[in-house]
């Protein structure tokens, strides 16, 4: 399934899922930490009521998550 707007709420949610923790936030947008065995990932989510396709890609990209893996979260 081909990647798709997405309200905040929604990325959020599946970051969470996926073992993503909050970790503080800067105006409008929320940064995301994941401590894997080589080192830290971040990713910047923007609190947004929708999140377009292509900044959804960059925070899969930062994320390292696949869109198919980020679907089935």
């Amino acid at each position: 399934m081909p990647l798709r707007n997405l309200t905040y709420r929604e990325v959020r949610r599946r970051l969470l899922a996926a073992g993503w923790v909050e970790a503080g936030a800067t105006g409008s947008h929320v940064k995301f930490a994941k401590r894997t065995p080589a080192g830290t990932r971040t990713a910047i989510v923007p609190k947004h009521r929708e999140v377009a396709v292509g900044t959804l890609r960059s925070i899969l990209r930062q994320a390292g998550i696949t869109p198919e893996d980020f679907d089935r979260l």
